[in-house]
């Protein structure tokens, strides 16, 4: 599952043996930061509010906020 913003950057969701997995991806593709979820409800909620502050926060907040 992917969500592309305005400032480029963009959420990926995935399930692995390992468990749930939400990792931001900068414009290049580069994965710039991950996060290990409890459940696939944990990561779909996280995953959605990255997107949101893809769409709402300019991209220095976005990078400010996120350390990336």
């Amino acid at each position: 599952m992917t969500g592309d913003g305005e400032n480029g950057y963009r959420v990926r969701i995935a399930e692995s043996q390992r468990g749930w997995r939400v990792a931001i991806e900068d414009p290049a593709g580069a994965v710039v930061m991950e996060r290990s979820c409890a459940d696939g409800s944990e990561a779909r909620t996280f995953a959605s509010t990255v997107r949101q502050h893809i769409y709402w926060l300019s991209l220095d907040k976005f990078r400010d906020y996120y350390r990336v």
